[in-house]
C-alpha cells in the first residue's frame, strides 16, 4: 500500500513537468513550421522576381524584334527611294528605245504607213512585176518605183517609156468585181509594193504615141514607126519584134504599147479587134517606171534609150489601117 502510494505520489509530482515538456515540443514544431513557411515565402518571392526578370527580358526581346522590323522597314524605304531616284535619272537613247511602249510603236507605225500611202498616191508608187512580159528589163518579183509626177505638168508619155497604166476599158473590157474589204487590203498592200497589183494594172513599153503610124513589119522583120524601121535592143533574146502583122494609126490621146518579151506578152496587138482597138488612153497612165528598187542587186534606172531617136513626128493624116 505504501509503495503504491509513493508511486502514485511520484507520478502526480512528475505530471506537470511532463506537460511542460509536451508544450515545449509543440512550440518547437510550430517554430519550425513558421521557419519553413518563411523559407517557402522567400522562395516564392525569389520565383516571382525571376518571373519579373523573365517578363522584362521578354519585353526587351520583343522590343528588339520590333526595332529590327522597324530597321528593316527603314532599309526597304531607303531602297525604294534609291530606286525612285534611279528611275528619275535621264535615260540614254538606247534605254529610251528599250522602254518604247507598244502604243507609241503602233502610233509610229501608223504614221509611217499613212506617210507612205500619201507618197505612193501622189509622188512615187512601188509596183511589183507580176509576169515575164517585160523581160529582160523587168523580172517577176521586181519592185519598180513609178514616178507619178512624170506626166503631171503638161508632159506626155514618149516612145520608149516604160509605163504603168490602168487597162480598164482597153485591155480589160469587164470590170473585175472584188470584195470591198479584200480590195481595200490589196490596194493598201500593192500601194506599198507588198503584193501584186490589181488585175487591171499593166506595165508595158510605149511604141507609138498619138498620130504615129505603126507597122509590122518591114522586110527585115522590124517594126516601123512613121516609116522608119526601129532596132529594139531591149527585146527578149530570140524573140521576133512581132509574129502578128498590123498596120495602125494611133488616135490622139492614146498610146500603142507592147511588152519587151514579145512572145510572152499580151499587149495592144491582142486587142486589135476589141473596142478601143488595143489603144491605151493617156489619162489612164498611172506613171512612168523610172527605177528598179528591189532586189538590191538589181538597183538601176530604166532609161528609154535611143531606139526611137530617128523616128520623125507623125504626119497629120486621119484614119488608119488595122491588120
Amino acid at each position: 500500500m505504501d509503495t503504491e502510494a509513493q508511486h502514485t505520489e511520484r507520478d502526480r509530482s512528475s505530471a506537470p513537468g511532463a506537460g511542460v515538456e509536451g508544450e515545449g515540443s509543440r512550440s518547437v514544431r510550430s517554430s519550425r513550421s513558421a521557419a519553413e513557411a518563411g523559407r517557402t515565402g522567400a522562395e516564392a518571392v525569389r520565383t516571382g522576381g525571376e518571373a519579373d526578370r523573365s517578363a522584362r527580358e521578354a519585353d526587351q526581346s520583343g522590343g528588339d524584334e520590333a526595332r529590327t522590323s522597324a530597321d528593316s522597314a527603314r532599309s526597304t524605304g531607303r531602297s525604294s527611294r534609291s530606286a525612285a531616284r534611279s528611275a528619275r535619272r535621264p535615260f540614254t537613247p538606247l534605254s529610251r528605245l528599250s522602254v518604247l511602249s507598244w502604243r507609241s510603236a503602233g502610233l509610229l507605225g501608223a504614221a509611217c504607213t499613212v506617210f507612205l500611202l500619201l507618197l505612193s498616191q501622189f509622188v512615187v508608187q512601188p509596183f511589183q512585176i507580176p509576169s515575164t512580159s517585160m523581160e529582160p528589163a523587168l523580172r517577176v518579183g521586181d519592185r519598180v518605183l513609178v514616178n507619178k509626177l512624170a506626166y503631171s505638168f503638161g508632159s506626155e508619155p514618149e516612145r520608149g517609156d516604160v509605163i504603168v497604166f490602168d487597162g480598164t476599158g482597153s485591155f480589160v473590157q469587164e470590170t473585175v468585181r472584188e470584195n470591198p474589204v479584200s480590195a481595200f487590203t490589196r490596194g493598201v498592200l500593192s500601194a506599198l509594193g507588198l503584193s501584186e497589183p490589181a488585175e487591171t494594172d499593166f506595165v508595158k513599153r510605149v511604141v507609138g504615141v498619138g498620130g504615129d503610124r505603126v507597122v509590122c513589119c518591114d522586110k527585115g522583120g522590124r517594126i516601123e514607126v512613121n516609116g522608119v524601121a526601129v532596132d529594139e535592143p531591149y527585146l527578149h533574146a530570140g524573140d521576133a519584134p512581132s509574129e502578128v502583122a498590123f498596120d495602125i494609126v494611133v488616135p490622139q490621146g492614146t498610146l500603142w504599147v507592147m511588152g519587151d518579151h514579145r512572145s510572152a506578152s499580151r499587149d495592144s496587138r491582142d486587142h486589135l479587134g476589141e473596142p478601143g482597138g488595143g489603144m491605151v488612153p493617156v489619162d489612164e497612165v498611172i506613171g512612168r517606171a523610172d527605177w528598179i528598187a528591189w532586189p538590191v542587186g538589181r538597183w538601176s534606172s530604166l532609161e528609154p534609150g535611143d531606139a526611137f531617136s530617128r523616128v520623125p513626128e507623125p504626119a497629120r493624116t486621119p484614119g488608119g489601117a488595122h491588120g
